[in-house]
């Protein structure tokens, strides 16, 4: 099994333009996927809906990984999503993520709570899946 990881995910979901969406959710999620940011639930097309306006608005940035678990099938970790936008803005936001991993490796759900550090009240929805 060939597991992903948030860092990984996210860099070629936001930071790599080289591949389509479609190829970087394809790497990383299950076609059933799911997620739960904040207490809003997204499934798959919402999320991606959501990860291409990100795309439009993030011009650069990198993913912080600072704790990482895998158990079997569940993951969890603790990360800074250090993001410049196209307009110059930076926003800084800690997220905590609990997983499950399909048994090929991709996520399959994540529940995510996010923590704004340096934003306006506007950035709030970088974090959110929808």
């Amino acid at each position: 099994m060939n597991r992903t990881g948030i860092e990984a995910a996210l860099n070629d979901l936001l930071f790599n333009h080289d591949i389509t969406l479609e190829e970087a959710a394809d790497r990383h999620f299950t076609p059933d996927y799911r997620q739960r940011t904040d207490g809003e639930w997204a499934d798959r097309t919402e999320f991606l809906d959501h990860i291409n306006h990100l795309r439009g608005i993030v011009a650069d940035g990198r993913v912080e990984v600072h704790e990482e678990l895998y158990d079997s099938g569940k993951y969890a970790d603790r990360h800074t999503c250090h993001i410049t936008k196209t307009d110059g803005t930076t926003v800084t936001m800690e997220v905590y993520v609990f997983a499950d991993l399909a048994p090929d490796g991709h996520f399959n759900r994540i529940e995510e709570t996010t923590l704004m550090l340096k934003g306006s009240d506007a950035d709030r929805n970088i974090g959110s899946a929808r």
